[in-house]
Order: C-alpha cells, then sequence, then structure tokens
C-alpha cells in the first residue's frame, strides 16, 4: 500500500508514513488506493480486524512486525473481548476503555510503538504528541521503556481531569517526559506542528541522530489500528448502523469513516460535539470556522477547535480521479484556515459530506443529565464524552427505525470523578481499577510547565539527553 499526502501529492510506503508523522507538505498521509476487504462480513473479533485491517494498509510491513505488534495488542487486553458491545436502551456501546489508561487509544498505542521501531530501523527517534488528555497518557504507556525511542508530551496544565493528568505525570521511565503547558490543546498542537516544519529544529536533531516523529492521530501508525474498532462493530450485525462518535481532533470518526471505505455497512457517520462545537457546524454547513471562543467543558478531551484529521476528510472529499487536483483544493482550504481563520468547501464537496455525515451537541449541564439519565434507565455508568454521543443520539431519534444505533464509549467514567461525583450527588462508580488506584500513590516526578514558546526548547533538551 502506497500513501500519499494531502498537500502536494508526496508519495510514501506505510513504514515510511510511520517513521515520518507528518508529512514534508506539512500535510497528513492518506492511503493512495482502498479496497474492499475479502470477508469482511464473518469477521468476529477485534484480533481478525485487526490482521485484516493491517494486512491491507500496512502490506509492507513485515508478516512478523504485524504479528508482534497484534500479538503486544493482545498481550495488553486479557479480556477475551477487548472491545465489547453492550446494549443499554435504545443505543450499543462500543466499549473502547478497557486498555491499560481507560480509553480508546490504548489500542493503536499499543501497536504503534512495535511499527515506529521497525520504521526506525535502528535510527534514535524522538515522538512529539500534544494531547487534550487521553493521547499523551496511553502514548507514554505504549512508548515506556521502548528502546531507542523517547516521547514527549504536552498537554493543557489545566484542563484535564485529575486521573488524565496523574497519568501524564507519574510516570518515571527514563524515555518518557510530560510537560503542561499554558495554554489549551490547539495550542499544544500548533506549536508541535510548527516544530516538526522548523528547519533549524530539523538540523539540530539530525546532527545529534536524532528524527522526529509523532503518536497524535496524525500518525498513520495511531489511525490505522483505529479502523478495526468499527469494522468488527459491523461485522456483529445482519444489516446496516449508525455509529455515534464524541469527536475531537477527529481521528476517531475518520477511522469509522475508513472502516466503511473497506466494506464495513455503515450508513451514517454522526459526530458528537460539546460546546466547542466546530466539528458539528462543519458537517452540517460544510464551512470550518473555529471562532474566537474557546470553552473549558466537563469532556475536556473534545475541548479542540482546530481537527487535524479534517485534512485528511478534505482530501478524500476534493478526490474524483485526479490527484493533483484534490491536493490542490485541500491546500488552498488549510491555507484559508491559517489566512482567513476559516474556509469552505466546494458545492460538490459540500454534497459529498451532507450525504456521510451529520452531528450535534450537547452543553455541560445536557451532558451530566445525559449521565444519569442512562443510569437511571439502564443502570449503566457512562464518562461524559460518551455521555455527549448518547444524547445527540437521542436528540436525532437514532435507532428509531430500526437501524442499530452504536456509541463509541471512548473512556472509562474512573477517568471523570470531579464530573461523576457533580453528575451523580456523590461516589457511584464502585471500585477503581487498580492501575488508577495505584496512581493516588506515586509520587508526580513530570514536573515540568513551561509557555507555548518554550515547547521549542524542552524539546531540544532531548536532543542531548
Amino acid at each position: 500500500m502506497n500513501y500519499i499526502s494531502t498537500r502536494k501529492g508526496f508519495r510514501a510506503s506505510g513504514t515510511e508514513t510511520v517513521f515520518q508523522g507528518l508529512a514534508p507538505d506539512g500535510g497528513l498521509y492518506l492511503p493512495e488506493k482502498i479496497d474492499v476487504l475479502p470477508g469482511i462480513k464473518n469477521i468476529t473479533s477485534l484480533a481478525q480486524a485487526e490482521k485484516a485491517v493491517l494486512d491491507a494498509l500496512f502490506d509492507d510491513f513485515p508478516p512478523e512486525v504485524r504479528e508482534e505488534a497484534l500479538s503486544r495488542l493482545i498481550s495488553r487486553f486479557p479480556a477475551e473481548d477487548p472491545v465489547p458491545l453492550v446494549k443499554k436502551g435504545p443505543f450499543h456501546f462500543l466499549e473502547l476503555f478497557h486498555g491499560r489508561t481507560g480509553a480508546f487509544k490504548d489500542v493503536a498505542l499499543s501497536m504503534l510503538p512495535v511499527f515506529m521501531r521497525h520504521s526506525a530501523a535502528g535510527r534514535r527517534v524522538l515522538v512529539l504528541t500534544a494531547t487534550s488528555g487521553d493521547t499523551g497518557s496511553a502514548a507514554m504507556q505504549g512508548f515506556a521503556g521502548v528502546d531507542g525511542a523517547d516521547i514527549i508530551v504536552f498537554y493543557p496544565a489545566t484542563g484535564t481531569s485529575r486521573i488524565q493528568r496523574l497519568q501524564m505525570t507519574t510516570p518515571s521511565q527514563p524515555n518518557v517526559r510530560a510537560v503542561g503547558i499554558r495554554g489549551n490543546f490547539d495550542d499544544a498542537q500548533s506549536a508541535v506542528k510548527r516544530i516538526f516544519s522548523d528547519p533549524a529544529i530539523a538540523a539540530e536533531a539530525a546532527a545529534n541522530g536524532v528524527a522526529l516523529s509523532s503518536a497524535n492521530s496524525i500518525n498513520t501508525g495511531r489511525l490505522v489500528p483505529q479502523i478495526a474498532y468499527y469494522i468488527v462493530a459491523a461485522a456483529r450485525f445482519d444489516g446496516p448502523i449508525d455509529v455515534v462518535v464524541p469527536s475531537g481532533n477527529f481521528g476517531n470518526i475518520l477511522a469509522a469513516y475508513y472502516a466503511r471505505r473497506l466494506g464495513a455497512n455503515i450508513r451514517k457517520l454522526v459526530v458528537a460535539s460539546n460546546v466547542n462545537d466546530v466539528l458539528h457546524r462543519f458537517v452540517q454547513t460544510g464551512i470550518y470556522d473555529p471562532g474566537p471562543n474557546f470553552t473549558v467543558t466537563n469532556s475536556p478531551s473534545m475541548d479542540i477547535r482546530r481537527s487535524s484529521n479534517v485534512e485528511r476528510l478534505l482530501w478524500e472529499l476534493n478526490y474524483d480521479g485526479d490527484v493533483e487536483a484534490a491536493c490542490a483544493e485541500t491546500l488552498r482550504l488549510v491555507t484559508d484556515l491559517d489566512t482567513k481563520g476559516r474556509y469552505e468547501l466546494s458545492p460538490s464537496a459540500k454534497e459529498k459530506l451532507f450525504a456521510l455525515f451529520s452531528g450535534g451537541v450537547a452543553t455541560p449541564d445536557e451532558t451530566e443529565e445525559e449521565m444519569r439519565r442512562v443510569k437511571a434507565e439502564s443502570d449503566y455508568l457512562i464518562d461524559p464524552h460518551t455521555a455527549v454521543a448518547s444524547f445527540v443520539a437521542r436528540k436525532l431519534s437514532l435507532g428509531a427505525d430500526g437501524i442499530p444505533c452504536i456509541i463509541a464509549a471512548t473512556a472509562t467514567p474512573h477517568k471523570f470523578l470531579e464530573t461523576c461525583r457533580r453528575a451523580f450527588g456523590g461516589d457511584v462508580l464502585g471500585e477503581a481499577p487498580e492501575s488508577f488506584k495505584a496512581l493516588e500513590e506515586m509520587p508526580e516526578v513530570q514536573t515540568r510547565v513551561c509557555d507555548v514558546a518554550g515547547m521549542p526548547d524542552e524539546v531540544r533538551l532531548l536532543f542531548h539527553k
């Protein structure tokens, strides 16, 4: 499988895309050609789905590397079904939170270090990651102790939950580092992209024998394994399904989009947003406009206004057999975002977008009310991000027409104790996972905090490690 970059059509193998992270043109890599997977309806497990996806999209990785990545995943998810589908009320909740850090990122970030080590081919890699809360901890868990790889995670110093923060500040392995920033996720993500594109930093890294890469979903090694969630979910039903995903950086619902391209019987892709509702407005209007307002909410992993993975969708919406034209239009749109603060799709791209996607919004109060409603009606506890998706699904009356509605349950409620206590009026979660309980006893060793302008210097410190 060859990949192409979204802005200038640079071609690369899957191996090269994992190693590079961001494409040289500043864009993202996406598969050049996608065919329907044979036997996709007969898949019965996450392991089978992952194997099928990796064989199709990462076929240039040797079979033994793909097998090692899959074995590492399974070893970290001891349950027979790592991503169970639980029917509660009118909806089916796809539980993606049974990994070590209690969030959907754990599946892909169990596999990425294997792909990265092979791609690096003995070179030292420094993985730069911006996080709104969950990616950072999962990436640190995934890369901890991995030979030849260091990772630095930048997270908002305020705005994450206590458990999210502790998961990033307590790891003590010498190859992992977390730095709080005085800013939000958008600030961190933009700064990381600037670091990647800075020739002086690249030259200094190279002079010290270091290559820069990423563990965000801008990296194909993060995105590709997530596709399997939705393939295995769709295969559990005889007919079509709708999928509702609480969306921040757009990587998780983009994985569902690619699952559909690979043959998963998905009718509608529904973007669930909190009051930072840029994505909802985009799928409703075809206009991407972050606007001036940023709100810290009780669903912090979705407190994002500039979603990187939308760029991949832009290319897909504008591709009509002409790679050069799709790249030119994608570059025009992202340039408009940088220079004008917004962009608008062409009429033909809007038509494609509206045919596939819809969306909705939940306010913080509506989110907590939905948590209470689901508990009262189904005796089921959901985290605030999943509650946003559940509220949107209910508001849109999904499932009422007989089409099963799958809600991506992206995190365990134990990660958001403060919100759960407020929503439920006390402690109702019961026994916390052992890994979470241990966090309270561990010293916080990752104590560095910097301004956004200081992020390049934090990266440079690791060149001389």
